[in-house]
């Protein structure tokens, strides 16, 4: 997908660490949302083990089951702390047949997102406090800092997972028995994340993104058709959401054929 809004190094490191922390945990409570959505709309598990709420004044939908919910989290956890390095291009939710072929890769390019070093993890949702802060009206000091319209990416989010709801319920349906994954794509300077416990696993060989060392991507990259669902570029937050469907599932969707 085309890419705009590049920000400079200096433009990424304007932002004051507690409102970038602020930021990360935002978009990273934003990302838990939409994978739960994905599940939701594509039908990867029964609708009746979701329940309904509200965020961003909209409904959506949640997995009720605490395995399911759990793994989300700890996988949306693992992706934060690289987020929080600057290592991640994209993020991916992956969505695989019973025979381990890609269906559908739902996209999240961050390779704009800014990163800053030393933001600690954050947990729970912004205080009216931090949300005075955020907005440039703590104290005198604050509004010399650069300041986050809030109003402004909660609209952002709204909108986008609108859009990736609508694009979920168009969809042509998927064969049972699918599963899905998260991966993320490590920018080309980016360091492996290994260490232990180890979160991550490299993906396969057909999902795998060109590179110094890979000149050609793997065949499943890109699909075989692209749905662009939504640019964000709010304050110090740009980033891009598509989703692409799979040759595979190209190749194994019923075609109606004319008399």
């Amino acid at each position: 997908m085309p890419q705009s809004g590049q920000q400079s190094p200096d433009d990424q490191q304007s932002l004051p660490l507690n409102q970038a922390s602020q930021l990360l945990t935002s978009f990273t409570q934003f990302l838990t949302i939409c994978i739960h959505n994905i599940l939701y709309y594509r039908s990867i598990y029964p609708t009746q083990t979701f329940l309904t709420s509200r965020a961003y004044n909209l409904p959506v939908h949640q997995s009720r089951h605490p395995k399911v919910c759990s793994w989300i989290r700890d996988a949306v956890d693992a992706v934060q702390a690289q987020l929080g390095l600057g290592a991640v291009e994209r993020i991916a939710v992956v969505i695989y047949d019973g025979q381990a072929r890609v269906m559908e890769r739902w996209m999240f390019d961050v390779a704009n997102f800014p990163a800053w070093k030393g933001v600690k993890e954050t947990k729970g949702p912004r205080t009216d406090e931090e949300d005075e802060l955020a907005e440039g009206t703590g104290n005198a000091e604050s509004s010399t800092e650069r300041k986050i319209n809030w109003t402004d990416i909660d609209e952002q989010f709204r909108a986008t997972i609108r859009k990736l709801a609508y694009a979920g319920e168009k969809m042509a349906p998927l064969p049972e028995g699918c599963t899905f994954t998260i991966a993320v794509e490590l920018r080309e300077e980016g360091e492996a994340p290994i260490g232990h416990p180890q979160p991550w696993i490299p993906t396969q060989s057909n999902l795998q993104t060109k590179s110094k060392e890979r000149q050609t991507p793997g065949s499943d990259i890109g699909g075989a058709k692209t749905t662009p669902l939504r640019a964000v570029e709010a304050g110090p937050l740009f980033f891009e959401c598509w989703v692409e469907e799979g040759k595979a599932k190209e190749q194994s969707s019923p075609r109606i054929q004319s008399k």
